[in-house]
Protein backbone atom coordinates (compact mmCIF):
# COMPACT_ATOMS: atom_id res chain seq x y z
CA UNK A 1 0.00 0.00 0.00
CA UNK A 2 2.70 2.42 0.91
CA UNK A 3 4.66 1.18 -2.65
CA UNK A 4 1.43 2.16 -4.34
CA UNK A 5 0.80 5.54 -2.99
CA UNK A 6 4.58 6.24 -3.45
CA UNK A 7 3.78 5.41 -7.35
CA UNK A 8 0.86 7.82 -7.06
CA UNK A 9 2.02 10.42 -5.66
CA UNK A 10 5.32 10.26 -8.31
CA UNK A 11 3.05 10.35 -10.95
CA UNK A 12 1.31 13.34 -9.80
CA UNK A 13 4.42 15.08 -9.66
CA UNK A 14 5.25 14.22 -13.10
CA UNK A 15 1.99 15.43 -14.38
CA UNK A 16 1.73 18.75 -12.82
CA UNK A 17 4.10 20.81 -14.77
CA UNK A 18 2.59 19.70 -17.59
CA UNK A 19 -0.81 21.11 -16.58
CA UNK A 20 0.35 24.21 -15.51
CA UNK A 21 2.05 24.72 -18.74
CA UNK A 22 -1.30 24.50 -20.40
CA UNK A 23 -3.13 28.38 -21.37
CA UNK A 24 -6.96 28.66 -21.57
CA UNK A 25 -8.61 27.39 -25.04
CA UNK A 26 -8.68 29.19 -27.51
CA UNK A 27 -12.12 29.58 -29.43
CA UNK A 28 -12.20 29.78 -32.99
CA UNK A 29 -14.91 32.06 -34.19
CA UNK A 30 -15.68 33.78 -37.18
CA UNK A 31 -15.65 37.54 -37.52
CA UNK A 32 -16.87 40.73 -39.26
CA UNK A 33 -15.56 44.20 -39.51
CA UNK A 34 -17.67 47.27 -38.48
CA UNK A 35 -18.02 49.33 -41.41
CA UNK A 36 -19.49 52.77 -42.14
CA UNK A 37 -22.27 52.57 -45.29
CA UNK A 38 -25.23 55.10 -46.19
CA UNK A 39 -28.10 53.28 -44.77
CA UNK A 40 -31.72 54.06 -46.24
CA UNK A 41 -34.38 55.16 -43.51
CA UNK A 42 -37.13 52.01 -44.52
CA UNK A 43 -40.51 51.54 -42.83
CA UNK A 44 -41.70 48.02 -42.83
CA UNK A 45 -44.51 46.72 -42.33
CA UNK A 46 -47.44 44.44 -43.37
CA UNK A 47 -49.57 45.02 -46.09
CA UNK A 48 -52.18 43.57 -48.27
CA UNK A 49 -52.70 43.04 -52.31
CA UNK A 50 -55.74 45.08 -53.89
CA UNK A 51 -56.86 44.91 -57.50
CA UNK A 52 -56.51 48.41 -59.54
CA UNK A 53 -60.45 47.51 -60.00
CA UNK A 54 -62.91 45.15 -59.63
CA UNK A 55 -65.99 44.49 -61.84
CA UNK A 56 -69.37 42.68 -61.13
CA UNK A 57 -70.69 42.11 -64.80
CA UNK A 58 -74.38 41.82 -65.12
CA UNK A 59 -76.54 41.73 -67.84
CA UNK A 60 -78.33 44.74 -68.90
CA UNK A 61 -81.04 42.98 -70.62
CA UNK A 62 -83.32 39.87 -69.82
CA UNK A 63 -83.12 36.68 -71.93
CA UNK A 64 -81.81 32.81 -71.82
CA UNK A 65 -78.03 32.65 -71.39
CA UNK A 66 -76.90 30.44 -74.71
CA UNK A 67 -72.66 31.03 -74.61
CA UNK A 68 -69.91 31.82 -72.16
CA UNK A 69 -67.25 32.74 -74.14
CA UNK A 70 -64.64 32.52 -71.50
CA UNK A 71 -62.97 30.01 -69.00
CA UNK A 72 -62.87 30.56 -64.98
CA UNK A 73 -59.77 32.36 -64.12
CA UNK A 74 -58.74 33.62 -67.49
CA UNK A 75 -56.87 36.34 -68.38
CA UNK A 76 -58.72 38.74 -70.49
CA UNK A 77 -58.49 42.20 -72.54
CA UNK A 78 -60.91 45.14 -72.53
CA UNK A 79 -63.92 44.14 -74.82
CA UNK A 80 -63.18 40.72 -75.30
CA UNK A 81 -66.91 38.72 -75.28
CA UNK A 82 -67.66 36.94 -71.90
CA UNK A 83 -71.39 36.07 -72.74
CA UNK A 84 -74.38 35.78 -75.47
CA UNK A 85 -77.90 36.30 -74.54
CA UNK A 86 -80.66 35.16 -77.04
CA UNK A 87 -81.11 37.82 -79.77
CA UNK A 88 -84.26 36.84 -81.46
CA UNK A 89 -86.82 38.83 -79.15
CA UNK A 90 -84.75 41.71 -79.44
CA UNK A 91 -83.91 41.47 -83.55
CA UNK A 92 -87.68 41.33 -83.52
CA UNK A 93 -88.28 44.62 -81.75
CA UNK A 94 -85.81 46.45 -83.68
CA UNK A 95 -87.18 45.31 -86.97
CA UNK A 96 -90.87 46.55 -85.50
CA UNK A 97 -89.21 49.84 -84.61
CA UNK A 98 -87.79 50.13 -88.18
CA UNK A 99 -91.32 49.88 -89.29
CA UNK A 100 -92.56 52.37 -87.30
CA UNK A 101 -90.22 54.63 -88.28
CA UNK A 102 -90.82 53.84 -92.22
CA UNK A 103 -94.06 54.01 -91.25
CA UNK A 104 -94.31 57.51 -89.66
CA UNK A 105 -91.69 58.83 -93.02
CA UNK A 106 -94.82 57.82 -95.26
CA UNK A 107 -97.17 59.54 -93.32
CA UNK A 108 -95.20 62.70 -93.50
CA UNK A 109 -94.67 62.79 -97.23
CA UNK A 110 -98.51 62.36 -97.25
CA UNK A 111 -99.05 65.22 -94.91
CA UNK A 112 -96.85 67.30 -96.84
CA UNK A 113 -98.21 66.68 -100.44
CA UNK A 114 -101.68 67.23 -98.67
CA UNK A 115 -100.43 70.23 -97.03
CA UNK A 116 -99.25 72.03 -100.37
CA UNK A 117 -102.89 70.85 -101.87
CA UNK A 118 -103.83 72.93 -98.72
CA UNK A 119 -101.75 76.00 -99.54
CA UNK A 120 -102.30 76.28 -103.34
CA UNK A 121 -106.22 76.02 -102.97
CA UNK A 122 -105.96 78.30 -99.88
CA UNK A 123 -104.21 80.86 -102.48
CA UNK A 124 -106.65 80.68 -105.00
CA UNK A 125 -109.15 80.76 -103.04
CA UNK A 126 -108.28 84.45 -101.05
CA UNK A 127 -107.23 85.36 -104.52
CA UNK A 128 -110.85 84.68 -106.06
CA UNK A 129 -112.26 86.42 -102.55
CA UNK A 130 -110.50 89.34 -103.24
CA UNK A 131 -111.52 90.09 -106.77
CA UNK A 132 -115.10 89.17 -105.70
CA UNK A 133 -115.11 91.83 -102.78
CA UNK A 134 -113.71 94.64 -105.79
CA UNK A 135 -117.11 93.23 -107.94
CA UNK A 136 -119.03 93.91 -105.43
CA UNK A 137 -118.07 97.57 -104.90
CA UNK A 138 -118.70 97.94 -108.63
CA UNK A 139 -122.04 96.77 -108.19
CA UNK A 140 -121.40 93.58 -110.26
CA UNK A 141 -121.35 90.56 -107.80
CA UNK A 142 -123.90 90.19 -104.90
CA UNK A 143 -122.66 90.17 -101.50
CA UNK A 144 -124.03 86.79 -100.96
CA UNK A 145 -121.63 85.87 -103.48
CA UNK A 146 -118.59 87.81 -101.82
CA UNK A 147 -119.36 86.18 -99.02
CA UNK A 148 -119.00 83.01 -100.21
CA UNK A 149 -115.89 82.88 -101.56
CA UNK A 150 -114.62 84.98 -98.29
CA UNK A 151 -115.44 81.83 -96.55
CA UNK A 152 -113.92 79.32 -99.08
CA UNK A 153 -110.88 81.36 -98.40
CA UNK A 154 -111.05 81.06 -94.30
CA UNK A 155 -111.63 76.96 -94.98
CA UNK A 156 -108.75 76.45 -97.30
CA UNK A 157 -106.53 78.41 -94.92
CA UNK A 158 -107.34 76.32 -91.76
CA UNK A 159 -107.13 73.08 -93.54
CA UNK A 160 -103.59 74.00 -94.21
CA UNK A 161 -102.95 74.26 -90.67
CA UNK A 162 -104.63 71.34 -90.06
CA UNK A 163 -102.30 69.40 -92.25
CA UNK A 164 -98.97 71.29 -91.20
CA UNK A 165 -100.65 69.84 -87.40
CA UNK A 166 -100.84 66.83 -88.73
CA UNK A 167 -97.06 67.43 -90.11
CA UNK A 168 -96.01 68.07 -86.88
CA UNK A 169 -97.31 65.49 -85.38
CA UNK A 170 -96.30 62.60 -87.34
CA UNK A 171 -92.39 64.64 -87.49
CA UNK A 172 -92.90 63.75 -83.22
CA UNK A 173 -94.12 60.20 -83.94
CA UNK A 174 -91.20 59.78 -85.89
CA UNK A 175 -88.83 61.07 -84.11
CA UNK A 176 -90.04 58.69 -80.50
CA UNK A 177 -90.09 55.75 -83.03
CA UNK A 178 -86.63 56.88 -84.01
CA UNK A 179 -85.09 56.54 -80.46
CA UNK A 180 -86.99 53.26 -80.04
CA UNK A 181 -85.15 52.09 -83.03
CA UNK A 182 -81.76 53.09 -81.15
CA UNK A 183 -83.33 51.68 -77.98
CA UNK A 184 -84.19 48.28 -80.10
CA UNK A 185 -79.89 48.64 -81.31
CA UNK A 186 -78.65 49.25 -78.18
CA UNK A 187 -80.67 46.39 -76.48
CA UNK A 188 -79.97 43.86 -79.55
CA UNK A 189 -75.80 45.44 -78.46
CA UNK A 190 -76.57 44.22 -74.78
CA UNK A 191 -77.27 40.56 -75.69
CA UNK A 192 -73.25 40.55 -76.40
CA UNK A 193 -71.63 41.38 -73.08
CA UNK A 194 -67.66 42.21 -73.79
CA UNK A 195 -65.39 42.34 -70.61
CA UNK A 196 -65.30 46.35 -69.52
CA UNK A 197 -61.71 46.40 -68.21
CA UNK A 198 -58.68 44.31 -68.59
CA UNK A 199 -58.17 41.81 -65.85
CA UNK A 200 -58.73 37.96 -64.65
CA UNK A 201 -62.07 36.35 -64.68
CA UNK A 202 -63.73 34.65 -61.05
CA UNK A 203 -65.91 32.33 -60.70
CA UNK A 204 -68.33 31.52 -63.24
CA UNK A 205 -71.82 32.59 -61.38
CA UNK A 206 -74.78 32.14 -64.23
CA UNK A 207 -74.15 29.45 -66.50
CA UNK A 208 -75.13 28.60 -70.22
CA UNK A 209 -79.07 27.93 -70.51
CA UNK A 210 -80.37 30.03 -67.62
CA UNK A 211 -82.39 32.82 -67.74
CA UNK A 212 -80.92 36.20 -66.41
CA UNK A 213 -82.96 39.46 -65.39
CA UNK A 214 -81.94 43.27 -65.97
CA UNK A 215 -79.11 44.24 -63.38
CA UNK A 216 -80.09 40.95 -60.96
CA UNK A 217 -77.05 38.71 -59.82
CA UNK A 218 -73.25 39.10 -61.15
CA UNK A 219 -72.58 36.78 -63.90
CA UNK A 220 -68.66 36.58 -63.28
CA UNK A 221 -65.96 39.23 -61.29
CA UNK A 222 -63.28 40.61 -63.01
CA UNK A 223 -60.32 41.37 -60.56
CA UNK A 224 -57.81 44.01 -63.12
CA UNK A 225 -54.73 43.38 -61.65
CA UNK A 226 -52.18 45.56 -63.87
CA UNK A 227 -51.42 47.74 -62.11
CA UNK A 228 -52.16 46.59 -58.58
CA UNK A 229 -52.62 47.90 -55.53
CA UNK A 230 -50.86 47.46 -52.14
CA UNK A 231 -52.93 48.79 -48.89
CA UNK A 232 -50.52 49.13 -45.64
CA UNK A 233 -50.39 51.54 -42.63
CA UNK A 234 -47.69 53.31 -40.92
CA UNK A 235 -47.12 54.94 -37.22
CA UNK A 236 -48.59 58.91 -37.18
CA UNK A 237 -45.09 59.85 -36.73
CA UNK A 238 -43.86 59.89 -39.82
CA UNK A 239 -46.74 61.51 -41.38
CA UNK A 240 -45.01 64.50 -41.91
CA UNK A 241 -41.73 63.52 -43.41
CA UNK A 242 -43.57 61.10 -45.37
CA UNK A 243 -45.95 64.43 -46.78
CA UNK A 244 -42.61 66.21 -47.65
CA UNK A 245 -40.74 63.81 -49.37
CA UNK A 246 -43.74 62.90 -51.41
CA UNK A 247 -44.18 66.30 -52.72
CA UNK A 248 -40.76 66.52 -53.97
CA UNK A 249 -40.34 62.94 -55.82
CA UNK A 250 -42.21 59.62 -55.83
CA UNK A 251 -41.19 57.73 -52.86
CA UNK A 252 -40.13 53.99 -53.89
CA UNK A 253 -42.20 51.20 -52.59
CA UNK A 254 -40.89 47.82 -52.21
CA UNK A 255 -43.36 44.49 -51.25
CA UNK A 256 -41.97 40.71 -50.09
CA UNK A 257 -44.05 37.78 -50.71
CA UNK A 258 -44.03 35.24 -48.51
CA UNK A 259 -43.19 32.36 -50.95
CA UNK A 260 -40.63 34.41 -52.66
CA UNK A 261 -39.10 36.79 -49.53
CA UNK A 262 -35.88 37.48 -51.83
CA UNK A 263 -37.37 39.27 -54.30
CA UNK A 264 -38.88 42.46 -54.47
CA UNK A 265 -41.78 43.47 -56.36
CA UNK A 266 -40.47 47.57 -56.83
CA UNK A 267 -43.62 50.31 -56.98
CA UNK A 268 -43.81 53.90 -56.58
CA UNK A 269 -46.25 55.82 -53.08
CA UNK A 270 -50.07 56.83 -55.05
CA UNK A 271 -52.46 57.81 -52.16
CA UNK A 272 -51.41 59.24 -48.87
CA UNK A 273 -55.03 59.27 -46.94
CA UNK A 274 -56.84 61.90 -45.99
CA UNK A 275 -57.68 61.21 -42.10
CA UNK A 276 -55.22 59.27 -38.98
CA UNK A 277 -56.72 56.26 -37.85
CA UNK A 278 -57.29 57.64 -34.15
CA UNK A 279 -57.87 54.18 -32.85
CA UNK A 280 -54.17 53.03 -34.00
CA UNK A 281 -52.41 56.18 -34.35
CA UNK A 282 -51.41 55.48 -38.35
CA UNK A 283 -52.08 56.43 -41.26
CA UNK A 284 -53.31 54.24 -44.52
CA UNK A 285 -51.27 54.41 -47.40
CA UNK A 286 -51.31 52.83 -51.06
CA UNK A 287 -48.86 51.99 -53.98
CA UNK A 288 -49.25 51.13 -57.22
CA UNK A 289 -47.41 48.15 -58.73
CA UNK A 290 -47.22 47.23 -62.66
CA UNK A 291 -47.36 43.85 -61.58
CA UNK A 292 -46.09 42.63 -65.34
CA UNK A 293 -45.31 39.03 -63.99
CA UNK A 294 -48.44 38.51 -61.45
CA UNK A 295 -46.40 38.62 -59.19
CA UNK A 296 -48.96 40.02 -56.68
CA UNK A 297 -52.50 38.83 -56.09
CA UNK A 298 -55.47 40.08 -54.62
CA UNK A 299 -55.84 39.41 -51.22
CA UNK A 300 -52.61 38.38 -50.81
CA UNK A 301 -50.38 39.55 -47.75
CA UNK A 302 -47.12 40.97 -48.12
CA UNK A 303 -44.08 42.70 -46.34
CA UNK A 304 -43.97 46.65 -47.41
CA UNK A 305 -40.85 48.52 -47.34
CA UNK A 306 -41.20 51.99 -47.98
CA UNK A 307 -38.23 54.14 -48.74
CA UNK A 308 -37.72 57.74 -46.82
CA UNK A 309 -34.32 59.29 -45.85
CA UNK A 310 -31.12 57.76 -46.35
CA UNK A 311 -28.28 58.29 -43.52
CA UNK A 312 -25.02 58.49 -44.76
CA UNK A 313 -22.64 57.86 -41.85
CA UNK A 314 -24.48 54.62 -40.30
CA UNK A 315 -22.46 52.38 -38.47
CA UNK A 316 -23.15 48.04 -39.75
CA UNK A 317 -22.53 45.17 -38.63
CA UNK A 318 -23.68 41.39 -39.38
CA UNK A 319 -26.90 41.12 -37.46
CA UNK A 320 -25.74 37.59 -36.16
CA UNK A 321 -23.25 39.59 -33.73
CA UNK A 322 -25.79 41.09 -31.63
CA UNK A 323 -26.29 39.21 -28.56
CA UNK A 324 -29.17 39.24 -25.64
CA UNK A 325 -28.29 39.23 -22.22
CA UNK A 326 -28.90 40.31 -18.64
CA UNK A 327 -27.67 43.53 -19.20
CA UNK A 328 -28.77 44.22 -22.58
CA UNK A 329 -27.92 43.65 -26.19
CA UNK A 330 -24.36 43.17 -26.59
CA UNK A 331 -21.60 41.85 -28.86
CA UNK A 332 -17.99 40.56 -28.48
CA UNK A 333 -15.26 42.50 -29.65
CA UNK A 334 -12.13 41.06 -30.52
CA UNK A 335 -8.90 42.97 -29.49
CA UNK A 336 -5.65 43.10 -30.71
CA UNK A 337 -4.40 40.77 -28.11
CA UNK A 338 -7.07 38.33 -29.82
CA UNK A 339 -9.13 38.18 -26.26
CA UNK A 340 -12.80 39.40 -26.51
CA UNK A 341 -14.51 42.17 -24.68
CA UNK A 342 -18.04 42.08 -23.84
CA UNK A 343 -19.44 45.56 -25.06
CA UNK A 344 -23.05 46.44 -24.41
CA UNK A 345 -24.09 48.21 -27.58
CA UNK A 346 -27.57 50.55 -29.20
CA UNK A 347 -28.64 48.79 -32.37
CA UNK A 348 -30.81 50.73 -34.45
CA UNK A 349 -32.58 49.13 -37.80
CA UNK A 350 -32.46 46.12 -39.08
CA UNK A 351 -31.70 46.02 -43.29
CA UNK A 352 -31.19 43.02 -45.22
CA UNK A 353 -29.28 40.91 -42.90
CA UNK A 354 -27.13 43.83 -41.44
CA UNK A 355 -28.07 46.34 -38.64
CA UNK A 356 -27.31 49.69 -37.69
CA UNK A 357 -25.35 50.13 -34.15
CA UNK A 358 -26.27 54.13 -32.80
CA UNK A 359 -24.09 53.52 -29.96
CA UNK A 360 -21.54 50.65 -28.46
CA UNK A 361 -18.82 50.47 -31.73
CA UNK A 362 -16.77 52.64 -34.14
CA UNK A 363 -16.53 51.46 -37.90
CA UNK A 364 -12.99 49.43 -38.11
CA UNK A 365 -14.24 47.17 -34.85
CA UNK A 366 -13.58 43.49 -35.43
CA UNK A 367 -16.71 41.94 -33.77
CA UNK A 368 -17.30 38.49 -33.42
CA UNK A 369 -20.49 36.57 -35.21
CA UNK A 370 -20.33 33.04 -35.31
CA UNK A 371 -19.39 31.23 -31.80
CA UNK A 372 -20.13 33.55 -29.22
CA UNK A 373 -21.70 30.50 -26.85
CA UNK A 374 -18.26 29.27 -26.03
CA UNK A 375 -17.11 32.85 -25.40
CA UNK A 376 -16.72 35.49 -22.29
CA UNK A 377 -14.77 37.89 -21.47
CA UNK A 378 -11.23 38.01 -22.03
CA UNK A 379 -11.70 34.32 -23.26
CA UNK A 380 -8.50 33.85 -26.40
CA UNK A 381 -9.79 33.51 -30.08
CA UNK A 382 -8.77 32.12 -32.91
CA UNK A 383 -9.82 33.58 -36.29
CA UNK A 384 -12.01 30.93 -38.77
CA UNK A 385 -12.11 33.89 -41.80
CA UNK A 386 -9.16 36.23 -41.00
CA UNK A 387 -9.63 37.72 -44.37
CA UNK A 388 -12.57 39.86 -43.04
CA UNK A 389 -10.75 40.52 -39.80
CA UNK A 390 -7.81 43.44 -39.71
CA UNK A 391 -4.80 41.91 -41.55
CA UNK A 392 -2.33 43.25 -39.13
CA UNK A 393 -3.11 40.73 -36.51
CA UNK A 394 -1.60 37.57 -36.42
CA UNK A 395 -3.17 34.42 -35.40
CA UNK A 396 -2.35 33.31 -31.82
CA UNK A 397 -0.76 29.60 -30.92
CA UNK A 398 -2.52 27.02 -29.69
CA UNK A 399 -0.57 26.87 -26.54
CA UNK A 400 -0.04 31.13 -25.88
CA UNK A 401 -1.06 31.35 -22.36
Amino acid sequence: MICAACLFALAGCKQQPQVRSMGPPVVPVSVAKAVQESVPTELRVVGTVDASSIVQVKSQVAGELVKVAFTEGQNIAKGDLLFQIDPRPFEDALRQAEANVARDRAQIAQAEAALARDSAQAKFNEGDAVRYAELQKEGLASKSQSDQSKTSADVAREAARVTQATIESSRAALAADEAAVAAAKLNLDYCQIHAPISGRTGNLLVHAGNLVKVNDVSMVIIHQVEPIFVDFSVPEQHLATIRRLNSQRKLAVRVFTRDNPDRAAVGSLSVIDNTVDSSTGTIHLKGTFANRDGTLWPGQFVTAVLTLDTNQNATVIPAEAVQNGQQGQFVYLVKADHTVEMRIVTPGRLFGKKTVIDKGIAPGDTVVIDGQLRLFPGAQVQLVDPDRADPGTAKPNAGQS
